[in-house]
């Protein structure tokens, strides 16, 4: 595992629990619960570009390129989607769709890094 593993894993655990409890609390997506997601998908970002730079640098991927730059692309698509859901239904369910976004960014990112090494 990577760095960028490690920051997507506290990233979205964080952004998890942040939702979660909000969720429990029976609370609508506020400010706070719409930012952590955006801080997974800004962790996304940062996997993105520093791909991109080792990609260009020469060190290749042990695995398929196309299979790890669609887990990428499909990792980078949760957030959004899962924001947009949350402003179209703002009751508190919509924080447990918050919640499984750093989740499942998390479980990607693993699997980015075995196909990455």
């Amino acid at each position: 595992m990577d760095a960028y593993f490690y920051i997507i894993m506290v990233v979205g655990l964080l952004s998890s629990g942040i939702c979660l409890g909000a969720g429990i609390l029976k609370k609508a997506p506020n400010d706070l619960t719409i930012l952590s997601v955006a801080a997974v998908e800004l962790a996304l970002l940062v996997y993105l570009v520093g791909s991109i730079v080792r990609v260009i640098a020469g060190e290749p991927i042990a695995g398929e390129a196309w299979e790890f730059w669609g887990y990428l692309a499909t990792a980078m698509l949760l957030p959004p989607a899962a924001v947009y859901w949350s402003i179209l239904e703002r009751t508190r369910w919509s924080n447990f769709v918050l919640a499984a976004v750093g989740v499942t960014a998390l479980v990607m990112a693993a699997r980015m890094n075995q196909i990455w090494y």
